[in-house]
């Protein structure tokens, strides 16, 4: 039996609420390993990871909207 196809961490169970949270962020960089994507896809629930995606995207937006408002009273 060949034991390389195993995956420790994947274990059969749901990602937690932080193994969430850092896979939608790897994705966000285009780091996500094709092992943590297995398990997201196989045990995940898209709902976590679409509201999770969501809510990272408005904190990307938000953090680059305070950076040009401070930016620009910076130069005014």
């Amino acid at each position: 039996m060949d034991s390389t196809n195993r995956e420790p961490a994947a274990g059969g169970r749901r990602p937690r609420w932080w193994q969430v949270v850092f896979s939608v962020a790897s994705a966000f960089f285009g780091v996500q390993s094709s092992r943590v994507r297995r398990r997201d896809f196989t045990y995940g629930r898209p709902l976590h990871f679409v509201v999770c995606g969501l809510l990272m995207t408005g904190v990307v937006v938000l953090l680059f909207f305070g950076a040009v408002r401070l930016a620009l009273a910076y130069l005014a």
